[in-house]
C-alpha cells in the first residue's frame, strides 16, 4: 500500500515521485515535496499586538479600513465576533454588523 498523499487538485491515488516532486499521472499536476512537511506544521495567528488568535475570538480594530470600491469605513474601535481564521494574505473571515461579510488582515485587529 502506498504511502504517498494524495493529488491535491484531483484527489487521485496514483500519485508518485519525481525527484523532490510528487506527480498525478491523471491531471499531471506537480507539488513540491516539502509542501508535505510544511503541512505538518501548524500555522499560528497572531494579532497587531502579538497575542495569539483562534477560531470564534473576538476582535476589534486597531485602524481605520476603507472599503474597496466604496466609500463606506470600518472605523478603528469596531468589534468584530466570531472570526474565522484562513490561510492566505486577508487571514480572518468576520461578519461585520451593517456592513456584511468580509476578509481582514490580522495586522489591523487586537484581541478583544
Amino acid at each position: 500500500m502506498s504511502t504517498l498523499p494524495p493529488c491535491p487538485q484531483c484527489h487521485s491515488e496514483y500519485t508518485y515521485e519525481d525527484g523532490d516532486n510528487y506527480v498525478c499521472p491523471e491531471c499531471a499536476h506537480e507539488w513540491p515535496r516539502v509542501a508535505e512537511a510544511a503541512a505538518l506544521e501548524q500555522r499560528v495567528w497572531k494579532d497587531a499586538h502579538g497575542n495569539l488568535l483562534q477560531d470564534g475570538d473576538t476582535v476589534t480594530l486597531v485602524k481605520d479600513l476603507k472599503l474597496k470600491g466604496s466609500s463606506t469605513v470600518v472605523k478603528v474601535g469596531t468589534k468584530v465576533k466570531n472570526i474565522r481564521l484562513v490561510d492566505g494574505d486577508h487571514d480572518i473571515d468576520c461578519k461585520i454588523d451593517g456592513i456584511g461579510a468580509m476578509q481582514l488582515k490580522s495586522e489591523f485587529v487586537k484581541k478583544a
